[in-house]
């Protein structure tokens, strides 16, 4: 019996290391190409490329500075460098480029990639305004490329898990969402200068905290709902801090009305200490994912469990996995957190949301 077990063990052991080594086999095989070095995430996909986990084949950006910055820091060679994106791509052939710019120039990336037929993985928001989103979706429908949207908490075991949990109809219908995101603020938590100078411009990030951190519970409550439009978005915004951030708002309150549910949106630089969870209200329960890996669920009988969730499986625990997989062909990408079709819903929700503030009224959509 041991024996049986020892082997059997042994088995999904190999079957696990060869489908790993399979994975970063294929993430290695499909060229990648950077748009830009101005935004703090770059960070991640630097050291993914230093631990050999993706094949950055070029990195366009016209700031010297910023190329040895990121030179240095990451002992890059200076041929991966261009100061011009179209001529990236004729000369390295990359399979897909991620924007790591400002949102407002999330477009001209895809002006650029779209004729050339190279999908693009820009980080959240999609774009700086509705008007932007829309010339992006017109691009992609004409080349025939994906145009995908990268969030922190796509990523997140818990929330998966509670969007398992609800279609398996463990608490019943969703009345109500509550979504939390954001921090202390930018300039607090110690952001770049070059991250800083267009995450608080009214332009090149189409807002401030509401914008930054907005997105997220707009692209959570679009996918808890299956890609339902809502019919109404009030919000209120609020600037505590102008002398840190005179230009846009620091913190915003967003509610979302659908025919059977509301979603409230909670956006703020304000925040004594970082917090993203979700919270989803049913007929018959409650689930709360806490942060990533932690998800409570209290039912109707006033019965607590608290859940250390398992980590998500390939390819849809990163964003590196999540692209490999679009690129090879095994996601569609089209239904999902990262797909166009929701994020151009998600720029619905903050366009009304920010015109709601404007005229200071309920706005219909």
């Amino acid at each position: 019996m041991k024996t049986n077990y020892l082997i059997k063990k042994a088995l999904i052991l190999a079957v696990l290391t060869f489908s790993f080594t399979a994975l970063v086999r294929a993430q290695s095989a499909f060229k990648v190409g950077i748009a830009g070095l101005n935004h703090d995430h770059i960070n991640g996909i630097l050291s993914e490329y230093q631990k050999g986990n993706v094949n950055i084949v070029g990195i366009a950006e016209p700031s010297k500075q910023l190329q040895d910055k990121y030179r240095k820091k990451f002992h890059l060679p200076d041929s991966l460098f261009f100061e011009d994106l179209k001529t990236m791509i004729i000369k390295r052939k990359p399979a897909i480029v991620l924007g790591y710019n400002a949102v407002g120039n999330h477009v001209d990336v895809v002006e650029v990639c779209a004729p050339l037929g190279i999908p693009v993985m820009v980080e959240k928001p999609l774009a700086a305004t509705l008007a932007q989103a829309k010339r992006m979706e017109s691009l992609a429908n004409k080349y025939h490329i994906k145009v995908l949207t990268n969030y922190e908490t796509t990523w997140y075991p818990s929330y998966q898990e509670a969007y398992n949990l609800v279609n398996k109809d463990s608490i019943g219908a969703i009345h109500k969402m509550v979504v939390h995101d954001g921090h202390q603020g930018p300039v607090e938590i110690g952001c770049s200068p070059e991250f800083l100078s267009w995450l608080t411009d009214p332009v090149l990030n189409g807002a401030g905290a509401l914008n930054d951190f907005g997105c997220y519970g707009a692209d959570l409550m679009t996918w808890l709902m299956h890609g339902q439009k809502p019919i109404a978005v009030t919000a209120v915004a609020r600037h505590y801090k102008p002398n840190i951030y005179p230009k846009v708002e620091d913190d915003a309150t967003i509610i979302v009305e659908y025919p059977s549910a509301t979603g409230q949106i909670e956006a703020s630089w304000n925040w004594p200490f970082g917090i993203k969870d979700l919270e989803v209200f049913g007929g018959n329960g409650y689930l709360h994912g806490l942060d990533g890996n932690n998800l409570t669920m209290r039912m109707r009988e006033n019965i607590k469990s608290v859940r250390n969730v398992m980590p998500l499986a390939s390819p849809n625990n990163n964003p590196i996995s999540y692209f490999t997989a679009v690129l090879a062909g095994t996601i569609k990408a089209d239904d999902d957190r990262s797909s166009l079709k929701y994020n151009m819903i998600v720029m619905e929700i903050l366009d009304a949301a920010k015109r709601s503030i404007n005229e200071g009224k309920r706005i219909v959509l």
